[in-house]
This record gives C-alpha cells, sequence and structure tokens, in this order.
C-alpha cells in the first residue's frame, strides 16, 4: 500500500509515489511567502491557496500584507522567498503578463479603468481586436460588450457611454466583465466595494457570483466583513505581514475574524 502524506498548506491527502489527478490540486498554491521592502517585512511566511470554484475572503487590517500578498501573485512584485504553484505547477511570476498568460487577472479599488473612453474600448482595453490594415474592430467590441454585460445582468444599452458617466457599481461591472470575457481562471479583486452604496455593493455581489458560476475563483480583498461574509466560503486572516487563521465560513463568525483581526492573535491561541 503506497504511504499517505497530508499537505500541511491545503490538508489535501497524497499517496506517495502515485500521481493526484489534477483537480485535487489546489488552483493556486503559494508556499512560505517573504518579502521585504528594505528593512521592512511585509511578509513573513505566509501559506496561501485557492481552490478551483472557489471565494476566499482575503482580511485583514491596514498593513496586515493582504495587498502585497496579491501584488506578488498577481506579477507587482516579486517574493524574496518562497513558491507559488499554479494548477499543481511551479510557477515563476515575474511580471503582470506572466500572472494573465496564466489565467490570474486583477481588478484593483481604482478599477484600473480609463475614465474618459467608452464601455466597449474599456472592456478590450489592450487587447482590442483588428481587422485588415490592423484598424480596430470597433462594431466587434461594441457587440461583444454588451453581450458580456448582458451575461453580468448589467443594465447598459450603449456600449459608447464614457465609463465616466456609470455609477460606481456599472464601473465594477465593467471591470468584471472584462475578466469574464477573456475567460480568467483566478479573479483577485481588491476592495471591490469601497466607496459605494449598500445597492451598488449588492450589485457587485452578484457579480462576483457570476463569476463562481462560470467555473472562475475569486479573491475577495476587503476590510468590509460584513460584505465578505456574504460571498466568500473560507477566509485567509493576516496580521502584521503573518497569516494569522485560515478558516471556513461555517466554522467562524465575524465576530470570530474581528477578534482576530483585533487582537493579532492566531487561531490556536484563541481556541
Amino acid at each position: 500500500m503506497c504511504e499517505q502524506n497530508k499537505d500541511e498548506n491545503t490538508g489535501i491527502i497524497k499517496d506517495a509515489g502515485s500521481k493526484n489527478s489534477q483537480n485535487e490540486e489546489p488552483l493556486v498554491k503559494m508556499v512560505d511567502i517573504h518579502k521585504w521592502f528594505g528593512k521592512v517585512c511585509a511578509l513573513r511566511g505566509v501559506n496561501f491557496h485557492v481552490n478551483r470554484n472557489e471565494i476566499v475572503g482575503l482580511v485583514g487590517d491596514n498593513g496586515a500584507g493582504k495587498s502585497t500578498l496579491i501584488k506578488i501573485l498577481s506579477g507587482f512584485h516579486t517574493a524574496d522567498k518562497g513558491e507559488i504553484y499554479f494548477e499543481g505547477k511551479k510557477v515563476n511570476i515575474q511580471t503582470p503578463k506572466d500572472a494573465k498568460r496564466l489565467g490570474i487577472e486583477t481588478v484593483y479599488q481604482e478599477q484600473a479603468l480609463a475614465p474618459h473612453v467608452n464601455i466597449s474600448r474599456n472592456v478590450f482595453m489592450g487587447r482590442e481586436p483588428t481587422r485588415f490594415l490592423g484598424f480596430m474592430n470597433r462594431k466587434f467590441m461594441q457587440n461583444e460588450s454588451l453581450k458580456i454585460l448582458q451575461k453580468l445582468g448589467l443594465r447598459v444599452k450603449d456600449p459608447n457611454v464614457v465609463v465616466e458617466a456609470l455609477s460606481g457599481g456599472q464601473r465594477q461591472g465593467v471591470a468584471i466583465a472584462r475578466v469574464l470575457y477573456f475567460k480568467a481562471k483566478l479573479v483577485i479583486l481588491d476592495e471591490p466595494t469601497i466607496a459605494l452604496s449598500v445597492k451598488e455593493s449588492e450589485q457587485v455581489m452578484e457579480f462576483i457570483k457570476q463569476l463562481k458560476e462560470e467555473g472562475i475563483s475569486v479573491v475577495f480583498i476587503t476590510h468590509n466583513l460584513y460584505h465578505a461574509f456574504k460571498i466568500a466560503e473560507r477566509f485567509t486572516v493576516l496580521a502584521h505581514g503573518e497569516k494569522l487563521a485560515d478558516l471556513k465560513k461555517e466554522d467562524t463568525s465575524i465576530e470570530h475574524i474581528s477578534y482576530l483581526i483585533t487582537t493579532g492573535k492566531r487561531e490556536e491561541m484563541v481556541k
């Protein structure tokens, strides 16, 4: 009989000498991630994973290391120590282009949209389809933009409307439509409900549910635990560059997570 080993980072049991099927591996696994900025240690030995078709809430106070961890995964920073695996294979993510090639897309809180440019151009920004002699295929972009926005449930009739004329929730919808259209495997959302009204925040929650329905995994970074608890299935809690806990939704509560964040205590110290 083959010896069984349990991966301490994911809890997945592996048979030594046998090969796991691809679906048994997490979509992404970050192992022992360290990051220094000068003498400041921003991340210290963080392990983080996201399973396939899973919504993970990455939570913590300001300075916890959430943005740094995600910027390493999305190619804006490189880790000083540690390894990253994507779909079971070790990968070297040095630039945002490397991340995009793997299927990792990031929507930052500033949305990375061009406010004075219309919706269809924003959906295809940097990936504009061309016709003969290199001219942009505007009609194709307009039609495809409307289709993907309607799929998200975003009621926009004219793809030529400039983004600055949209509400905050609609702008997030355009940003999410872009990653959905280009077949992302993992979408990272950095504070997607910040400065939005209650109605707009609910709209963004529906957009995130649509991503999951399409089989896309999501990392939801937020300070708003109430929003995170509505949508996330699991929570990774960071504080001062270290991981405090990794909790399934059914095993925790908003009060419990808030306590971990405010005290900075590891989960095993609380029990």
